[in-house]
């Protein structure tokens, strides 16, 4: 529901409802939603939205105060049901770029222990794919955990905070530039004190005259920008609800 393309049809659906009725309005309304809605299945919108949420992802630097003693991973997704735990060529791109930060932010802290946490609900979880690779490359197989039955950031959250033996509070966190505040905030309010290892950046700037014109792939970047505001958002409202009705 959050695709540009969807909304813009939307929109128009309610314009035209809003014009059968004299609804003046509701019709201008509509058509300025949809005039932004179709900026936003352009570059030039899409990257504008990724890089105001981008924007919100604290650097390597902001980390201060003691030093982290655990990496958490989160994992991304998978194109298809994996066939075994080497069946690495069907974790998506964000999953192995995640990895690959993860492995590099490992290997200048070597003595701290890596969790990868996560699953598309296979049999076989993102983060076993992950966690298999990451040793592959690498990463000893006593430093590595992994959390198999979280499906979403705020449940990865969750779980990461009721393994045992239980894990530090004081942690880097490692996802998509993109997905950072959304998991800062997940992670904080799980009693986490995360700094933030923020990899895969996908805002990108001007680059001719195509930056001004709809594509897919400006559709689907935008649509991962909303998803992320939208999400952070409900986060939000579950943890206030939380607070709230806390005994």
């Amino acid at each position: 529901m959050l695709s540009p393309l969807r909304l813009l049809l939307l929109l128009a659906i309610g314009a035209w409802l809003a014009q059968r009725r004299g609804w003046r309005r509701l019709r201008w309304l509509c058509g300025a939603a949809a005039v932004l809605a179709l900026v936003l299945t352009t570059p030039l919108g899409a990257n504008a939205l990724v890089g105001l949420q981008e924007a919100r992802a604290p650097g390597v630097e902001a980390c201060t105060g003691p030093a982290p003693q655990a990496i958490v991973l989160l994992s991304a997704g998978v194109t298809g049901r994996p066939k075994d735990e080497r069946d690495y060529a069907v974790l998506d791109l964000a999953s192995l770029q995640r990895l690959l930060g993860a492995v590099d932010l490992q290997r200048r802290h070597a003595d701290l222990p890596l969790l990868i946490v996560g699953s598309s609900g296979w049999r076989i979880a993102n983060s076993t794919l992950m966690a298999s690779l990451a040793g592959e490359l690498g990463i000893a197989p006593a430093l590595l955990r992994v959390e198999t039955h979280s499906r979403d950031t705020w449940h990865n959250a969750q779980a990461s905070a009721a393994l045992q033996p239980a894990l530090p509070r004081r942690i880097w966190l490692v996802t998509s530039k993109l997905h950072m505040a959304r998991a800062l905030f997940a992670f904080r309010s799980a009693g986490f004190e995360p700094c933030a290892y923020p990899v895969d950046a996908r805002y990108q700037r001007f680059t001719g005259v195509g930056y001004l014109l709809p594509s897919g792939s400006a559709t689907v970047k935008a649509e991962q920008a909303l998803h992320e505001l939208v999400g952070e958002a409900a986060y939000r409202v579950r943890a206030a609800f939380d607070t709230a009705h806390a005994p």
